[in-house]
């Protein structure tokens, strides 16, 4: 994606992150239900000129897909894609690929709250060596002519039991719906999809008040390069915090709030 497509995906990375990242949304719900959408406005080529038409002002478009979808998905789901619509995209294609990655982005998130997520990237991967090796498997999986409850079914047999949920929902999903992808292109970027999942740390930011786009920018830069990862900001704004910041990353917490500096030296003088 380029130019106005590649941001409106961070945006829509981002509003993935802050649902999934709460404990009340079923990750891999929503997975399902971003699929759902995928598959729609991906047929529906009218309707996805519609949501993504520069012309059109960004609430329209947002509550049109609050009508389409509010009934068919849970909360969550229609919040997300409206506010994805909002965004500017160059192409209406790239709204579509944006939702796919987003539902296959879920999916790995469910995994990775289960801890889960390294046996995913690791079954990708060796069914990806599978698939290139065999090619009469790689016939069945790609064959226009077969339907997709027939390829369901094949890859039910080849990996139910044998491999992680989430693993038998993200390749089913690819080999169903394609959407003019090779099965190893495919593949490939689902595993990439994975190590990214891997290597991101959440970081739980608490500040006086809220910050700007470019401290954002910097305290993220600055906690990627301490722990060596791509590192994702939640932002909680708390008056108490009399200045500075807190931040909290897993079970290790970095103080700079003058509220913390000055409960540390009341119990210094204590005691």
């Amino acid at each position: 994606m380029n130019g106005a497509s590649r941001e409106a995906l961070a945006a829509a990375r981002e509003r993935l992150d802050a649902l999934t990242d709460s404990t009340s949304v079923d990750a891999a719900q929503l997975a399902d239900e971003l699929a759902a959408v995928t598959a729609l406005l991906d047929r529906e080529v009218s309707l996805r000129r519609v949501l993504t038409d520069p012309a059109q002002a960004a609430d329209a478009k947002a509550d049109l897909a609050g009508r389409i979808f509010g009934g068919q998905v849970s909360g969550a789901a229609s919040d997300l894609v409206s506010g994805t619509v909002r965004s500017r995209w160059s192409q209406s294609r790239d709204l579509v690929d944006a939702l796919e990655e987003l539902a296959d982005t879920a999916d790995l998130t469910a995994a990775q709250k289960a801890g889960a997520l390294d046996d995913v990237e690791d079954e990708l991967f060796r069914f990806g060596r599978i698939v290139s090796s065999n090619t009469e498997l790689r016939a069945a999986l790609t064959n226009r002519s077969a339907n997709a409850q027939a390829k369901s079914e094949l890859l039910r047999s080849l990996l139910g039991g044998r491999a992680n949920v989430a693993t038998e929902r993200l390749v089913t999903r690819l080999v169903t719906a394609p959407r003019g992808r090779s099965l190893e292109a495919g593949l490939e970027s689902l595993s990439k999809l994975a190590a990214e999942r891997r290597d991101r740390l959440v970081a739980t930011v608490t500040s006086a008040v809220p910050l700007n786009d470019r401290q954002k920018q910097r305290l993220g830069a600055a906690l990627a390069k301490l722990y060596g990862r791509q590192m994702h900001l939640n932002i909680d704004v708390d008056p108490e915090v009399l200045g500075g910041i807190r931040v909290q990353v897993g079970d290790e917490v970095i103080n700079g709030s003058i509220a913390d500096r000055l409960e540390d030296a009341g119990r210094r003088m204590a005691s």
